[in-house]
C-alpha cells in the first residue's frame, strides 16, 4: 500500500476509493459524523455483538439455563476463543486462553516465570520492567515482589523490581540477577514499539524469561510470539480487538513452559477434573491450567465477534495502512498546526511505533475535551499527552484530514480555553 501523504482532501478521497480495507468500516457501529481516534483505548461495537449478547441472555441463559454450559459450549469457550486469538499473535492451538483481566494474567505469568527461575536459577531475584510501562504492569510486579519478600522475610532471598529508563538502558539492566523481563510491546503513552525478536533474544542470552504485554499491539501490529521464541504474553481484547468495555483478557504461554506452568490463583476451573470436586488441587495438563474461576460468558461471547473481524483482515494490510495514516496525521499536524506548540512524542521510524500517535501540549487535557465536543474523539494521558488511535479498519484518509482541520480550528480560535474543558473527569 502506498503512503498517500497529500496536501488536499480530494487526493485523499481518491486514496480512500482504492483502499482494500475500506469495506471493514461497515462491520462496526459508529455514530454518524464522528471521527473516532480512541480505538487504542476502547474499540467500537462490531455489528452482531449486541445480537450475540442477546442470544446468550435470551436463549442460552433464559431457555438453556444450566444446560448451556454443555449444550451451548460455554465451558470450552475460554480455550476455543484462545485458539482463535492465538492466530492473531503468532501462537499455536493450546497455548492461549481468553480469561480474567490483563492485570490478573500478568500476575499469573510473573508467578510462573519466577517459580521456574527459583528452580533453575534461584540467585536471580530481579523483575525488570520499564518506568514508562503501563502503571498496572509496574504495580503487579511490585505486588508479587512484596509478597515474595514477606514470605521470605527471614531469609536473604530479597526480590526487587528494577526499572529501565533514560538512566538505565535495557542492555545495562540485563545482568545475571534478572529473573524476568516484562515489557509492553507498544508503549501505551507514546506508541513506541520494542523489537520483540531482538529484545527476547537479548533477555534469553542473559538468562531471563520474557513476558510481553500486547494490550496495544494485538490486532494492530503483526505479532509472532513463537517466531520470537517468547515465553509468556498477556493482553486485553477491548482495544484493537473490539471485544467491548472490560471484556476478558488473554494469556499465552509457550508450549515448552506449560508442563511447569504454576501460579497461586489455583481456582477450580484450572483443576484437572473440576467437577470431581476434589479436596486438593491438581492442575489441568493443558491450556486450562491458565484459568482461575468461573468465566463471564456474556462478555466472552461478544469477544468472539471482534476476533472474527480481526481474523478476516490481512494484518499486513492493516499495518501498512496504520503506518500511512500515522505518517499523514504527523505531516498534516506539522503543516497546519505547527505554530501551536504540539510536540510529537511518537517515533517516526516505522519499525519503532505502534498504531497510535501522541503529542504533548501544556493544555492537552482541555484540547482533547474541545475536540470531543467537535466530534473528534481522542484521549489524554499524563503528562500533557494528547493520544490519537489510528485504527485502519474503520478510519479513512479523509477522516485524518478532517480531524486535523478541526484540531487546527480548536487551536487557532483557542476554543479549548474555557473552564468546562479544564474540569477533569474521573476517566481521562
Amino acid at each position: 500500500m502506498s503512503n498517500p501523504i497529500h496536501t488536499d482532501r480530494a487526493s485523499l478521497q481518491a486514496a480512500d476509493a482504492t483502499d482494500p480495507l475500506a469495506s471493514f468500516k461497515d462491520r462496526f457501529s459508529l455514530p454518524e459524523g464522528l471521527i473516532y481516534l480512541d480505538g487504542n483505548s476502547l474499540g467500537p461495537l462490531p455489528l452482531g455483538a449486541a445480537e450475540r449478547a442477546a442470544e446468550v441472555i435470551n436463549n442460552e441463559w433464559a431457555h438453556g439455563l444450566i444446560r448451556s454450559w454443555n449444550t451451548a459450549g460455554w465451558f470450552e469457550m475460554p480455550s476455543r476463543l484462545g485458539d482463535k486469538l492465538a492466530r492473531i499473535i503468532g501462537g499455536n492451538d493450546g497455548e492461549t486462553v481468553v480469561t480474567d483481566t490483563t492485570s490478573l494474567n500478568l500476575f499469573k505469568a510473573l508467578a510462573s516465570a519466577v517459580r521456574i527461575q527459583q528452580q533453575d536459577a534461584p540467585e536471580r531475584r530481579v523483575i525488570l520492567t520499564e518506568r514508562d510501562n503501563f502503571p498496572t504492569d509496574i504495580y503487579i510486579a511490585e505486588g508479587i515482589s512484596d509478597f515474595l519478600n514477606s514470605v521470605n522475610s527471614e531469609t536473604s532471598e530479597h526480590y526487587e523490581v528494577r526499572l529501565i529508563d533514560e538512566n538505565l538502558t535495557l542492555e545495562q539492566a540485563l545482568d545475571d540477577s534478572v529473573a524476568v523481563l516484562a515489557l509492553s510491546h507498544v508503549n501505551y503513552r507514546t506508541g513506541a514499539m520494542w523489537d520483540m525478536d531482538s529484545v527476547t533474544a537479548a533477555a534469553h542470552a542473559a538468562g531471563a524469561l520474557v513476558i510481553w504485554d500486547l494490550a496495544h499491539a494485538a490486532g494492530a501490529v503483526p505479532v509472532d510470539l513463537n517466531g520470537a521464541d517468547a515465553d509468556y504474553a498477556v493482553g486485553c481484547t477491548y482495544k484493537y480487538l473490539n471485544g467491548g468495555p472490560g471484556s476478558p483478557a488473554f494469556i499465552w504461554v509457550n508450549e515448552r513452559h506449560q508442563g511447569r506452568f504454576w501460579q497461586p490463583l489455583t481456582g477450580w476451573w484450572s483443576h484437572a477434573a473440576p467437577f470431581e470436586m476434589a479436596d486438593s488441587y491438581t492442575a489441568a495438563n493443558d491450556v486450562r491450567r491458565f484459568l482461575c474461576g468461573t468465566q463471564p460468558i456474556t462478555s466472552m461471547a461478544m469477544v468472539e465477534c471482534g476476533l472474527d473481524v480481526a481474523l478476516e483482515a490481512d494484518i499486513d494490510l492493516v499495518r501498512a495502512k496504520s503506518l500511512a495514516l500515522a505518517d499523514l496525521f504527523i505531516a498534516l499536524v506539522r503543516e497546519r498546526c505547527g505554530e501551536f506548540g504540539l510536540e510529537l512524542v511518537t517515533p517516526e521510524v516505522h519499525a519503532e511505533r505502534g498504531s497510535h500517535v501522541s503529542f504533548r501540549h501544556p493544555e492537552g487535557y482541555a484540547i482533547i475535551q474541545a475536540l470531543t465536543d467537535r466530534g473528534v474523539i481522542g484521549d489524554y494521558r499524563e503528562p500533557e499527552v494528547l493520544r490519537f488511535g489510528l485504527t485502519p479498519l474503520y478510519l479513512s484518509y479523509t477522516d485524518i484530514w478532517d480531524a486535523v482541520e478541526i484540531l487546527r480550528d480548536v487551536l487557532e480560535t483557542s476554543s479549548w480555553d474555557v473552564p468546562a474543558y479544564r474540569t477533569r473527569h474521573a476517566v481521562t
